[in-house]
């Protein structure tokens, strides 16, 4: 087994549901979450209007292309995610269209950064319909799992919400091409390389394959369950500061295509969830939390992660 529990969230943040997601958060960081509520073809039309999207020639996909932590198109070589953690190694092989939100606050040095517009290509009319969709559905389930996991921790549902009156938040479409596209990889090169998030609450719709997704459980890469219809979700590092590292924020990463399976073409739906930008985080003591870390600035933390894992022209 993965170590990795499967919480089912139907009955909503009562206290056996709150017990149950606590426990799976302190000891994996990573839950198979059930019970959401998020129809099937949801994700399944996202994922279509993405797939048509990343058949476009490449000379079209670039006239949308953007920065890291910004709305629009990441192509082949854009990130080395390994580099949050000071690992210097090749970029990772995907290519990305990310979206988020982008709701002003009025502050122009905010909006700027977190909430700027989100691009739509016009050649794919159906990304923007079935993406706004996915992110309003993606962002209800965190806020969810947000007032179990306060419930689970004997707090008042609405703790860590109560910080996400206007939060940030980004919708990574990752494409992970087929071997038979980008070629053999390089040594230590993956298609995501290893990381931990770096907001509160991950949402992950995933298709399975031989070169997806693993998780470093105490030094040994396992590799995470699927199971039909359920959410993957996992702790980010704001988040883990908050609990006092009572809840993990787990290093992962995906498998570079394999020689097995030289055709397999994976699409991940990847929801981070994050807070209001001026959000200070600040480690909750005993008995909740067991080790502090220094308060931060929501939106200088997740700048400062997301400036390290953008690889230099």
């Amino acid at each position: 087994m993965s170590g990795i529990p499967l919480v089912d969230i139907a009955d909503g943040a009562t206290p056996a549901v709150g017990k149950a997601l606590d426990a799976a958060l302190q000891t994996a960081g990573f839950v198979l979450v059930t019970g959401h509520g998020v129809p099937d073809e949801g994700p399944r039309a996202a994922r279509a209007a993405a797939r048509e999207f990343f058949d476009l020639p490449p000379e079209v996909k670039a006239r949308y292309a953007v920065a890291v932590g910004g709305h629009g198109y990441l192509g082949p070589g854009a990130e080395a995610n390994a580099a949050a953690e000071g690992i210097a190694g090749p970029p990772d092989l995907k290519e990305s269209w990310t979206v988020g939100a982008d709701r002003p606050t009025g502050d122009p040095a905010i909006d700027a950064v977190w909430f700027a517009p989100n691009t739509w290509p016009a050649e794919v009319p159906a990304l923007r319909r079935e993406l706004e969709a996915h992110m309003a559905r993606m962002r209800a389930v965190a806020e969810r799992l947000l007032e179990i996991g306060a419930v689970g921790l004997g707090l008042p549902a609405d703790h860590f919400t109560r910080h996400a009156r206007h939060p940030s938040y980004t919708l990574n479409v990752n494409r992970y091409p087929p071997l038979t596209e980008v070629g053999a990889p390089a040594e230590d090169q993956f298609r995501i390389g290893p990381h931990t998030d770096f907001g509160t609450f991950t949402v992950l719709d995933r298709e399975p394959g031989a070169g997806g997704l693993q998780v470093d459980m105490d030094g040994t890469w396992v590799d995470a369950p699927y199971v039909e219809g359920a959410f993957t979700i996992n702790v980010g590092d704001l988040l883990s500061r908050w609990t006092g590292q009572r809840w993990r924020s787990t290093r992962h990463r995906v498998l570079p295509p394999q020689t097995a399976a030289p055709d397999e073409d994976l699409v991940s739906l990847v929801f981070f969830y994050e807070l209001d930008p001026h959000t200070v985080v600040e480690s909750l003591g005993p008995p909740v939390g067991h080790t502090a870390a220094p308060p931060v600035r929501a939106a200088d933390y997740l700048a400062d992660k997301l400036a390290a894992i953008t690889v230099s022209p």
